[in-house]
């Protein structure tokens, strides 16, 4: 019985994350963008990210106004999307300003990284 109850607890607490990434439609949208534009400047490719820098902080900002579901942790979620519309709107503007692409590559893999801040650490 008592692995009965463990085992229907376990699932409950899986679908229930499920869920709540499923929900995040903000979330899921800005990641839509940065991958487009992180994985090809791995192999040196910023053209993507010079493209879509615009796309990519219009996304950020949207997370950051939507509503932080359940299963993160509201207040670091915000300190760190706000993190992230900051290194959005630096990269935007230094390929508005046509810097090379040795600058541009940091930047959107520290932006990147922040992402991963909010996927890792910010979940309860």
């Amino acid at each position: 019985m008592k692995k009965i109850f463990l085992f229907i607890l376990l699932s409950a607490a899986v679908m229930n994350l499920h869920a709540q990434k499923a929900t995040w439609k903000e979330m899921h949208s800005f990641h839509d963008v940065m991958s487009a534009v992180f994985h090809p400047s791995e192999d040196n490719n910023l053209r993507p990210l010079r493209d879509s820098a615009a796309l990519l902080l219009t996304r950020a900002k949207e997370w950051k106004k939507s509503e932080v579901p359940q299963g993160f942790n509201a207040e670091l979620t915000g300190q760190v999307l706000k993190q992230l519309v900051a290194d959005c709107e630096a990269v935007k503007k230094a390929v508005e300003k046509n810097k090379p692409d040795a600058e541009l590559k940091p930047m959107i893999a520290k932006a990147h990284d922040t992402f991963h801040e909010i996927m890792e650490k910010c979940r309860n």
